[in-house]
């Protein structure tokens, strides 16, 4: 996509998040970050997401977002489990912010890919919204493991509608307190903000569908390692439903995981695996990702005895061949 492109049309009757992604061919998670950046009107006015539309009216989409003049380039050091000319997938470390927020103006992933392309002569996306350059997904802070960025405007697209249409397989690693009550589950409930505290989320009545798969690699010592697949793309959707199952993650004080083996004081919760079609050729990249030093030891610490023959090896990654 080039710099600045816009397209426009008819909008269908019915919400209006849902007719700028029709216009667009975007996700309907993209439609409102640009609803929210003023980058998507109808009838040349801005609109509430949720605002009714009669059909008809003249939708305009801005796919490319302005520089944010506030956005700083650092030298912030990135592990890169893979790179070509599209994209790259990062080896996030905890207590890396993913985008600059109130309370993290600086000291970004975000920071660190506009340090990075400044230095090596190379783009990023610029279709995802003010602030967010390259971003396809996220991890929370303190949730370590693999994410990917996008060089072009054009692979954000595509990234973004694969995270979007559930394409992307996403499995995580996750320590948590008890035992599951099998060894495979389902769990299909829907989060939300949770009433009694707002930085939290939680399973409530009127939130949205979620559904998150697990299975169990090990136990010992009151402790479960599971491998989780979250199918649908909540915030905190894992940390909530595995709380809501009464196996909060250890380390996860917010959600009741309270202090990990070992003295571990964040969340287990790592982004190991991650498969999805790459942009250029429709090709099947797979990347992987160990356990970083703090949760190997959390995991042979005394208290857990816990482990698994099914835990990655190194960072990496491969391409399917054609």
């Amino acid at each position: 996509m080039s710099a600045g492109r816009t397209v426009e049309g008819a909008a269908p009757p019915g919400r209006f998040d849902v007719a700028v992604a029709a216009v667009a061919g975007i996700s309907r998670a993209h439609a409102q970050r640009l609803i929210g950046d003023g980058r998507a009107l109808a009838d040349g006015g801005r609109r509430r997401s949720s605002d009714r539309l009669a059909g008809g009216e003249r939708i305009s989409v801005e796919l490319t977002a302005p520089p944010d003049p506030h956005l700083e380039a650092e030298s912030i050091p990135l592990h890169v489990a893979y790179e070509d000319d599209d994209l790259l997938v990062v080896d996030k470390p905890a207590g890396l912010v993913v985008h600059p927020s109130a309370g993290h103006r600086g000291g970004t992933l975000v920071n660190a890919l506009l340090g990075r392309a400044s230095e090596r002569g190379e783009p990023l996306g610029s279709i995802a919204g003010v602030g967010r350059p390259g971003i396809v997904h996220r991890l929370d802070k303190e949730t370590s493991g693999l994410i990917v960025v996008a060089k072009t405007d054009a692979a954000q697209a595509v990234l973004m509608r694969q995270f979007g249409d559930r394409t992307v397989d996403k499995e995580y690693l996750a320590l948590v307190r008890g035992e599951p009550p099998s060894g495979r589950g389902r769990i299909e409930a829907p989060v939300g903000r949770d009433p009694r505290d707002r930085q939290r989320m939680a399973v409530v009545a009127g939130g949205r569908a979620s559904v998150t798969e697990y299975e169990q690699l090990g136990i010992g010592g009151g402790y479960a390692l599971l491998a989780v697949r979250p199918l649908t793309g909540r915030t905190h959707q894992i940390r909530a439903h595995l709380a809501y199952l009464g196996l909060p993650i250890a380390g996860d004080v917010r959600y009741g995981g309270g202090e990990g083996p070992g003295g571990l004081r964040r969340q287990f919760l790592h982004a190991a695996r991650l498969g999805f079609t790459r942009p250029g050729d429709g090709r099947r990249v797979r990347a992987w990702s160990e356990l970083p030093e703090d949760l190997a030891a959390c995991l042979d610490a005394s208290a857990a005895r816990v482990g698994s023959d099914r835990l990655p090896q190194g960072v990496g990654a491969t391409v399917e061949v054609s």
